[in-house]
């Protein structure tokens, strides 16, 4: 045995990530796991089969649905939990893979710079202002679903530590935004291509949930913003 930090053991990667994150993921892909072992009639029965379209009619975020709500005044917890159990359930398992991938490598730079509340934080935040947005700005006909909204949250936050580290070196914040255009031109190009969906919007409402969050949650931030708009 050597103390000789060359022949330390590697650490492990998911001991690299913040908790919360590893938290999140797990739970992603706990619930993928669940429908594609009650898909193959491991689990379940053959009731199983069909877990995965019974959580998307009972946990997606529908506009139809908000919008009753509404004209109706009426507000159920049924529904309203909707505005949050969305992101849960996904189209399947490429598309909850996906999501993980953005989550586990963007809530690691998330986490370690503002820690485990900041993550959860930023992953409520931008999960909510995706299915308002959804619900607001669009009339969809088909549901919201998946975790891409709080992904593109912590693409968000992750762009305001790049914009922050710019500034601080004096050179041009708007390098920051080179991610997200990218993201949002494949996103164009592919429903030009292939005729899309229009969860982008929910994409986008993440992404600047998350970057207001990030802002929001550094010390002294929301003096500074309200000094600079004092000064427009």
């Amino acid at each position: 045995m050597t103390d000789d930090p060359e022949y330390s053991r590697p650490e492990a990667p998911f001991n690299a990530l913040p908790p919360m994150v590893i938290a999140i993921a797990l739970v992603l892909g706990g619930i993928e796991v669940v429908f594609q072992i009650g898909a193959l009639g491991l689990i379940g029965g053959p009731d199983a089969v069909g877990w995965r379209i019974g959580a998307m009619e009972t946990y997606g975020f529908f506009d139809t649905v908000f919008e009753a709500m509404r004209a109706q005044g009426s507000w159920p917890f049924e529904h309203l939990r909707r505005f949050f159990t969305y992101a849960f359930v996904h189209y399947s398992i490429t598309h909850a893979l996906m999501v993980m991938v953005f989550i586990l490598a963007l809530g690691k730079m998330v986490g370690e710079t503002f820690g485990n509340l900041a993550v959860l934080v930023i992953f409520i935040v931008s999960t909510l202002a995706g299915s308002l947005a959804f619900g607001l700005i669009l009339n969809a006909a088909t549901p919201l679903l998946g975790a891409y909204p709080a992904a593109y949250g912590f693409i968000g936050a992750y762009t305001f530590i790049l914009w922050l580290g710019l500034g601080q070196m004096q050179e041009n914040r708007m390098r920051a935004f080179t991610l997200i255009g990218f993201l949002m031109g494949l996103q164009l190009l592919y429903g030009l291509l292939f005729g899309g969906s229009p969860d982008w919007v929910a994409d986008l409402a993440g992404f600047v949930a998350g970057f207001g969050t990030a802002a929001l949650l550094v010390p002294g931030a929301f003096g500074r913003i309200l000094m600079r708009l004092r000064q427009r």
